[in-house]
């Protein structure tokens, strides 16, 4: 019986610490991350204070803040790739010293905006000889040698797949035991390596960093990451955590189901990306044999990864350049119009954590399909140093920034899901093709129209009657609405009416915006 009693507690206090680690730790009324992807760390720290906090974001993912090779060959002169090769763990990147990045997370904490890094721990840098990383630190990739570190040659992978890349991704020991596109593989089975990575780890969580996005996770072994992630410190007080709250985790799998390696395999160690998401989505938005009204069981129902263990995106810094899952369906900055509908209803739909992206603009070059300068780093001068992010009158950004997390369409949406959650769809309602409606509980509705008629419709809600501010068109300013004024009337219909040539053909209203 006592032997039994002891199992129980172990596995209650096992799974506290899993479900502690699927948990961001937003502030109160926060629910979405926002990837200021190769933002200097100054500038974030000023948007944090500037726009991320007044706006209701609750958390950063950052670059990868450690060192890394100086990617120099031909014509690709530091491509943003460069920062997922590491050459140690010193805080001194493009992005800025360790005295900025320890700053910008002490800012962003003090506004309620919690910064989660890139971790890049599966492997070291591909084959560039001698050279000498961000930081000055010296490496020699063809001798395995990472002094800086320190790492050598016994702790990598190097008797599998002839010392070669993964040739079968149905071979689960090569996807983990292999060099993943020619990179060095660290073997995270050895004592020493799983030292060096939760000391780097715990350095961070010392400055505050609430949790981690770990890269290439699919290349390693669950077992493995577990282990470091037992070496991790809880979260500090001192940057306002709870008292034993463990770090947020969350591991990049690519599971379209068609692999050896299957996404639930990491849910012991925090949440994981769901990728079906982003093809999926884009072949709804784009009418690629998908409807909208297919979104009524969004989620679960699609056999999607649970909730509870999803984080979920539109696209990221990979498949918006053609890398990873999904392909051309992927929605991005480029198709506006129906990245806005995809974000709108992500963000309204109650499913995993949500993640925007925020990306800089690069000039394609287009050859059969394939972007020829999907390599090319974020905006700079001729010395290489990353461009400040400047912000025009309406808000947006140029110097060669996108940031569509400050599209008021997006914002607005962040807005709305903050104001919504705990709430369940009620009310749906769909013209059986690719108009659609639905309530949340009795504190917002959404109507998006992408058929190729007018939607025109009153239609059902939980609001309570009266006038409320379109958060998709505008927003309250001085006590007035800057865009459209939706009525719900005293019967709680509202009379729908959306061009489908609309520059944004949807409307969504809370409550926090009624008149």
């Amino acid at each position: 019986m006592m032997n039994t009693l002891v199992a129980v507690v172990v596995t209650f206090i096992s799974l506290g610490v899993v479900f502690c680690q699927n948990d961001p730790h937003f502030v109160a009324n926060r629910t979405t991350i926002v990837h200021l992807f190769e933002w200097g760390w100054n500038d974030i720290a000023k948007e944090c204070e500037q726009f991320l906090g007044p706006f209701g974001y609750g958390g950063v993912q950052v670059s990868p803040p450690n060192e890394n090779v100086i990617a120099a060959s031909g014509e690709i002169q530091r491509p943003w790739w460069e920062r997922y090769q590491p050459v140690s763990y010193k805080l001194e990147t493009r992005s800025g010293t360790e005295k900025q990045f320890k700053a910008m997370v002490k800012k962003c904490n003090s506004v309620g905006v919690r910064i989660y890094i890139d971790a890049v721990i599966n492997h070291m840098t591909g084959d560039w000889g001698v050279g000498y990383g961000t930081g000055g630190s010296y490496f020699d990739a063809s001798s395995l040698n990472y002094s800086a570190v320190p790492y050598s040659k016994e702790d990598f992978n190097t008797g599998y797949c002839n010392n070669g890349n993964i040739q079968n991704y149905q071979d689960t020991d090569q996807v983990r035991n292999c060099k993943l596109q020619g990179l060095h593989d660290l073997n995270q089975g050895k004592k020493h390596v799983r030292e060096r990575i939760s000391a780097y780890f715990n350095k961070l969580v010392s400055y505050g960093v609430a949790g981690f996005r770990i890269d290439a996770s699919k290349h390693m072994w669950p077992g493995d990451i577990k282990a470091i992630l037992d070496q991790v410190n809880s979260l500090s007080t001192a940057h306002g955590f709870p008292s034993g709250a463990r770090p947020f985790v969350f591991q990049e799998v690519i599971d379209l189901g068609n692999e050896g390696i299957k996404a639930q395999d990491y849910f012991g160690n925090g949440r994981v990306t769901e990728f079906k998401i982003c093809a999926n989505i884009g072949n709804i938005f784009r009418k690629w044999n998908q409807q909208l009204r297919w979104l009524k069981n969004w989620g679960e129902g699609w056999s999607f990864l649970p909730s509870v263990n999803a984080l979920v995106f539109v696209d990221n810094h990979d498949n918006q350049r053609g890398h990873g899952a999904g392909g051309e369906s992927i929605l991005t900055f480029r198709v506006a119009r129906l990245y806005k509908m995809a974000q709108a209803f992500t963000l309204a739909w109650p499913y995993g954590v949500t993640r925007v992206m925020s990306s800089y603009n690069w000039e394609q070059k287009l050859v059969e399909g394939k972007d020829k300068n999907d390599w090319i780093g974020p905006p700079h001068d001729d010395k290489f140093k990353i461009l400040p992010v400047t912000i025009k009158s309406d808000m947006t950004c140029e110097n060669g920034w996108i940031c569509e997390h400050r599209w008021r369409q997006i914002f607005n949406m962040v807005g709305f899901r903050n104001h919504v959650q705990g709430t369940i769809v009620e009310g749906w309602w769909d013209n059986q093709k690719d108009q659609i409606a639905f309530s949340r509980g009795n504190r917002g509705f959404i109507a998006i129209n992408n058929d190729d008629h007018m939607l025109d419709a009153s239609i059902p809600t939980t609001l309570p009657p009266g006038d409320y501010c379109d958060l998709i068109s505008g927003r309250i300013v001085g006590g007035k609405c800057t865009g459209k004024i939706i009525t719900v009337g005293s019967d709680n219909k509202v009379n729908i009416k959306i061009s489908n040539t609309d520059e944004d053909p949807m409307v969504a209203i809370t409550t926090e915006m009624k008149l």
